[in-house]
């Protein structure tokens, strides 16, 4: 199988905004959706830093998601976001593996909700452990968040 992965280009903002305003994706990650406005200002933010590795998931030509690594309290972060109408076909996993071999740095860190047993499976799969957890009040969600950070070291 050959490459998922390739740069983010401004034409595949319109797929990705579409599908992370899916209400069941949103509810499974425990993750709100952006507004427009509040999107494109976060994916400016994210395309004009080159500190940050963001890639497009590519499934048949398609836009089929998001996968990016970027540096927060000190830990490298991994973060994917696939849209509903491509789950189940193995492209979260091919794309953190894809990921993981061209980021040398080690470790690697993934905070994922609880509940969220799809991507817990990726990260499981990709040789990620659990090592930490939390929960937290989300004032956009109002509710509790339980989340399990992930390592790959």
């Amino acid at each position: 199988m050959g490459a998922i992965l390739r740069d983010v280009a401004a034409a595949d903002l319109d797929a990705l905004y579409e599908q992370q305003r899916d209400p069941e994706a949103t509810q499974m990650a425990l993750f709100p959706a952006r507004d427009r406005e509040s999107f494109d200002a976060h994916w400016e933010r994210v395309l004009a830093n080159d500190s940050v590795i963001k890639r497009t998931i590519v499934h048949e030509g398609q836009v089929a998601g998001n996968i990016g690594c970027w540096e927060q309290d000190g830990r490298s972060l991994v973060g994917y976001w696939v849209g509903r109408e491509f789950w189940g076909k193995g492209l979260a996993t091919r794309a953190l593996r894809e990921l993981v071999e061209e980021l040398p740095a080690r470790p690697l860190h993934a905070w994922v909700a609880k509940t969220n047993l799809g991507s817990v499976r990726v990260l499981e799969k990709c040789g990620f452990v659990p090592v930490d957890s939390r929960a937290e009040h989300d004032e956009r969600l109002g509710v509790v968040v339980e989340e399990v950070l992930f390592e790959l070291a």
